[in-house]
């Protein structure tokens, strides 16, 4: 005699095995990124280029030395609020660049310091802006209200320009973060969350006089 096959019943602790299951896999992957960051960084400081050195100790930030700092590639694109933006028109300036998302933990986790400088070194004529990496718009604009992200972004939902620039520095994940000097050279870069003694160590760096 055939019996109808029934659906099989998940048991009650299924639910949440699978959820710390998801939770065990994403702590994996974001381990692995900051695992990879340290690594890349660590390598491009440590490979007989004397010109790099780290900021603080930390071989997450580093500091290029004159000689040794690779172009920032140029780039258009339209930011938050819909106005077109060329990172030409920035040259001459020393400018804060930082890679980002909303859906990104770090980033949130970074945004209260980067508006806390992007505040100290507004009159030292220093200029921010964000590249927002694989984002919507919505999402975005959410994001810098809640944090109070004064400064322009531009969307960057291809990563089009993310990649432009991981050809010059290891850009591993978001968030990073480059200083690009007066003459658009990346001078300067943090790979993961931005603490404020490093950020200011290397704009600091840059600003002064032949920096």
């Amino acid at each position: 005699m055939l019996r109808a096959l029934s659906p099989r019943t998940p048991s009650a602790g299924a639910g949440p095995a699978r959820a710390r299951r998801r939770t065990v896999v994403l702590a994996a992957a974001v381990l692995a990124g900051v695992l990879l960051i340290v690594v890349l960084a660590t390598g491009w400081a440590g490979s007989g280029n004397s010109g790099v050195t780290t900021v603080n100790g930390n071989a997450s930030a580093v500091l290029y030395g004159a000689g040794h700092r690779p172009p920032a590639p140029e780039f258009t694109g339209t930011t938050l609020t819909g106005s077109k933006l060329s990172f030409s028109s920035y040259r001459g300036k020393v400018v804060e660049l930082n890679f980002w998302g909303s859906w990104c933990v770090p980033c949130r986790e970074e945004a209260s310091i980067l508006a806390a400088v992007a505040g100290k070194y507004r009159s030292s004529g220093v200029s921010f802006l964000g590249v927002d990496v694989r984002d919507t718009t919505a999402g975005a604009l959410a994001f810098a209200h809640s944090f109070h992200v004064t400064y322009p972004s531009v969307s960057d939902q291809s990563s089009a320009i993310t990649l432009d620039f991981t050809a010059k520095v290891p850009i591993a994940a978001t968030p990073t973060t480059l200083v690009v000097d007066r003459t658009g050279h990346i001078a300067g870069a943090v790979f993961g969350a931005v603490t404020y003694p490093e950020l200011t160590t290397i704009l600091a760096r840059v600003t002064a006089k032949g920096g």
